[in-house]
């Protein structure tokens, strides 16, 4: 019996297979993650925090043309938006490079250009949204608004307003239920419109002033705590976040609420997992990338150039070729995946669905309908990566995003692909993605750790 029970193919929990140790090992290792996703809600933030930990694990930054040598640690910054961190391996680089890609940037509101105005006693930002967001999902809930203002002599002044009991929030009204009998007959994409999403910031007027007043008392309190003018908005890139910080969820602590699991929930165990593979023999990477929310366009984008220059520079400086460097390469697109929900069950297909609780999630193929977008990883590398987490104790399971035609979407993955590199999506299962708050597992997040250090050092 227990011989035809191994024929079978069926998910486990990792409190089933692991035993307590390792949750235990999980609910330790997620207190600095939580630290970390209150520290980076935008791709600037994370980049400062992954910059310390690198530097505080003995990285120190590269620069183009460096020679390199085996057990150098290094991180190229890319515009504050964007990071690679490399370690060189003890084998000839021709044998490739063993990389993690994640993503920081996470759906959120970004101010317009010309944001402030003023209307019917009250002062507002215009904004425009940022990633797939569910309109209605932003109203009625205290913001925070993070960023940088660079002022015309190239000056940078950081604002972080919202995230301090002592700070003000900012906030989007929301129609009163006694008033909405007219909205309550349209569909969401109807009733909850971009060009309303408009942030509450102020409405006392400032004395003597006859125009304007509440705009110029809002404007007035900028430039006097942060020197900014309204022409300085122009060079800024300002966003709202929520405004609360992550919190454990359910009476046994066993998940985590926060703002931007996707992706930061990949993002922290890649650039930890690197960080404590140092005894690779293989040259390793990690790469955290901006704009995927967006279609990863762009110089900090996963389109970017600057993934083959690494690498060409990389070939160069040890002796190596560099195409022969990609098409040795692996890579582990590591991006969120869609946590099977029962309340919304018609919209998944439970067998091939990511459970909360079972592990790190492969995902094969992305993309939408027939397979669009996507990379789709050879049935090799599966092979090649059931065998690498299964030697190492991985709790894992596959999945997809949803039912065939109940919609989709797409990761890094076809971006690394197309450089001719293997490529799968591996990553931590996430409920509610793309909402303020998302949910994840902490047993799943410790999972995709031991998945990607596993990955790091095997053969």
């Amino acid at each position: 019996m227990s011989e035809n029970k191994q024929l079978k193919y069926e998910k486990k929990t990792v409190y089933e297979k692991a035993g307590a140790k390792i949750v235990a090992s999980a609910y330790e290792y997620a207190k600095d993650y939580v630290k970390f996703l209150d520290a980076a809600k935008t791709e600037r933030e994370a980049v400062t925090e992954c910059v310390r930990m690198a530097e505080a694990a003995g990285y120190r930054p590269y620069q183009f043309g460096d020679p390199l040598k085996a057990g150098d640690k290094l991180y190229y910054n890319n515009r504050g938006k964007n990071i690679f961190l490399f370690r060189i391996g003890s084998e000839s680089i021709n044998n490739g490079i063993r990389i993690t890609a994640a993503h920081i940037d996470s759906p959120r509101l970004d101010l317009k250009q010309v944001p402030i105005y003023e209307e019917s006693g009250m002062c507002f930002f215009k904004t425009h949204y940022y990633g797939g967001i569910r309109k209605y999902q932003w109203l009625a809930t205290p913001l925070a608004l993070h960023g940088v203002v660079v002022k015309q002599d190239g000056s940078v002044i950081n604002l972080t307003v919202g995230e301090n009991e002592s700070d003000p929030v900012m906030y989007i009204t929301d129609l009163l239920p006694h008033l909405a009998a007219k909205e309550a007959g349209k569909t969401v994409r109807e009733a909850f419109q971009a060009e309303k999403l408009n942030i509450l910031i102020g409405s006392r007027p400032l004395d003597g002033e006859e125009k304007d007043s509440i705009k110029m008392g809002v404007l007035s309190y900028l430039y006097e705590t942060y020197g900014i003018t309204e022409e300085d908005f122009l060079s800024a890139e300002l966003s709202l976040v929520p405004a609360a910080r992550a919190r454990d969820v359910g009476f046994d602590r066993s998940m985590i609420c926060g703002y931007g699991h996707d992706d930061r929930v990949c993002a922290y165990p890649s650039i930890t997992a690197i960080i404590d593979a140092d005894e690779s023999v293989h040259t390793t990477m990690c790469l955290l990338v901006d704009k995927e929310e967006t279609g990863s366009d762009g110089v900090t984008g996963m389109q970017s150039s600057l993934i083959t220059d690494i690498i060409t520079e990389i070939a160069k400086a040890l002796g190596g070729n560099e195409a022969t460097v990609r098409a040795n390469s692996k890579c582990l697109s590591s991006d969120v995946s869609a946590t099977y929900d029962p309340n919304f069950s018609d919209v998944y297909e439970q067998r091939n669905s990511c459970l909360i609780g079972c592990g790190v999630s492969m995902c094969k193929f992305t993309g939408s309908g027939g397979k669009g977008g996507t990379s789709d990883a050879s049935a090799e590398l599966v092979a090649w990566v059931r065998r690498c987490l299964n030697e190492a104790g991985v709790v894992w399971q596959t999945c997809e995003l949803g039912k065939v035609d109940a919609g989709g979407g797409g990761t890094v993955a076809k971006y690394m692909a197309n450089h001719n590199i293997d490529t799968i999506d591996m990553g931590v299962g996430v409920l509610s993605m793309h909402a303020p708050y998302e949910v994840i597992s902490k047993v799943d997040l410790y999972e995709a750790y031991r998945a990607f250090r596993a990955f790091y050092n095997f053969e």
